[in-house]
């Protein structure tokens, strides 16, 4: 056996990069088996929303683990997936009453997707196939929810197996020099999605998918208000289905059950996740309308499946994060420590005059990096300056989040976004850490700070 062989791990992932193992985690800090603590700024993926360690989550999987682990769903229901439906169904916005279960997030954007497809097969609308997407964006890695992802990094290997779809610009208004009004500029995204639409020829095409709230593509971008009420009416006017990808900005994270809540937009189809079990055990899922479901059952059912869609531990978990973030307020809690981290960040770039555009609703916000932040101008690619930021704070025992995406707008982003349960003196620490991380980046690449 040669020495490569002795030291080459068996395991891999997406990422060469070394990585310290963990050993325990509680609340929103995490230690290694050194003993070293890191604050979780990120929430894992954006999905620890009711921080580590939480007993009532433990203790209901262990409870059902002493009842029934796995049972599988053409044999027989579960009382936990079942009461899971019932309380999506009552905080989701009406109409959105029948649930589909999946075990993570790209899953369910995949079922969304050939949900939608089988509608219009099942309403003799065959012809109807093409579903938008926004570049730049983020649904999934799935083969299918690649073809809807708006990335020239993730996408190009795997466009022969897949099928890329149409894609819109995402509303990027902060970086637009025209005399429009935010709200102008809003409607002016919203139509591009028609131009789109009468371009590929509004027969063929079957949905638009979006984020209500920009996730890993965007780092928490924000549309306007006008937004919305328009991309709705579009939809409705040529008849094709609104998909929105909550997986991300769903259960809470924005101070809103859902991140359309914000605008009383109401989509025909969602995809949940992260959230949803906060960490605790895989698991994704599908809300829809009866308009949509209704025609698809009548056919013969959904052609779909998946052997832990609706585990019985799973959505035993999901239960008691619900009612976690009933029991602590932490929707509220969100937009209330939402607000002091959007201060914080704020005055960041007063001190640092390359991190401008800092957004987002609740703890699902993010900025960026620039050369120039009046100017919009990036970083140079090759200083991958995002990359470098997230290590220095790593370095530095804090985790935050970011994912460069070379389509569409070229940006260095980040974001932070902390499990809801976060206090004030917490967001301070997370603070302070960001200040010595972007001083430290600043050394390293020239950038200029203000005293």
């Amino acid at each position: 056996m040669t020495d490569t062989a002795v030291t080459k791990p068996n395991l891999f992932h997406f990422t060469r990069l070394p990585r310290p193992t963990v050993d325990r985690a509680d609340g929103i800090y995490l230690w290694d088996k050194t003993g070293r603590r890191y604050i979780d700024g990120s929430s894992g993926a954006v999905n620890v929303n009711i921080g580590h360690g939480n007993r009532a989550a433990i203790e209901a999987m262990r409870r059902q683990m002493d009842r029934v682990s796995f049972a599988y769903t053409i044999h027989f229901e579960s009382e936990p997936a079942l009461a899971l439906a019932r309380e999506l169904a009552a905080r989701l916005p009406e109409g959105l009453d029948r649930i589909y279960y999946v075990s993570g997030g790209s899953e369910a954007v995949e079922a969304c997707l050939k949900l939608a497809r089988q509608w219009a097969v099942a309403t003799g609308q065959p012809e109807r196939w093409k579903i938008i997407g926004r570049m730049p964006s983020y649904h999934g890695i799935t083969v299918g929810s690649l073809g809807v992802t708006g990335d020239e990094v993730l996408t190009p290997a795997f466009t022969p197996i897949g099928k890329a779809m149409p894609l819109v610009p995402a509303p990027f208004v902060h970086r637009d020099r025209d005399n429009l009004s935010l709200e102008e500029r809003g409607l002016r995204y919203a139509d591009m999605l028609e131009q789109k639409i009468v371009e590929e020829g509004a027969d063929s095409v079957l949905a638009f998918i979006m984020e209500p709230i920009g996730g890993a593509a965007s780092a928490a971008l924000v549309p306007p208000d006008s937004y919305f009420a328009r991309i709705r009416e579009i939809c409705d006017r040529h008849g094709i289905l609104l998909i929105h990808d909550e997986v991300m900005t769903g259960i809470g994270r924005t101070g809103k059950f859902l991140g359309g809540d914000h605008w009383n937009c109401r989509p025909d189809i969602v995809a949940l996740s992260k959230g949803l079990s906060s960490g605790y055990a895989p698991l994704g899922a599908v809300a829809a309308t009866e308009k949509v479901v209704g025609p698809v059952l009548e056919m013969g059912g959904f052609l779909h499946g998946h052997t832990y869609g609706g585990n019985p531990v799973a959505t035993a978990a999901a239960l008691a994060v619900l009612g976690e973030i009933d029991r602590l307020g932490l929707i509220d809690n969100a937009t209330a420590m939402g607000a002091v981290l959007k201060g914080e960040l704020e005055a960041l770039t007063q001190r640092f005059p390359f991190v401008a555009d800092v957004r987002g609703k609740g703890l699902l916000l993010g900025a960026e990096l620039y050369a120039d932040p009046v100017a919009k101008t990036p970083l140079p690619r090759e200083w991958n300056a995002n990359v470098r930021l997230i290590d220095l704070a790593f370095e530095r025992g804090l985790i935050i989040y970011s994912r460069r995406v070379r389509g569409g707008p070229e940006s260095d982003n980040f974001m932070v976004c902390p499990p809801l349960i976060v206090t004030a003196e917490q967001i301070g620490e997370i603070v302070a850490v960001l200040a010595d991380t972007l001083q430290a980046l600043a050394g390293e690449l020239g950038l200029p700070v203000n005293s």
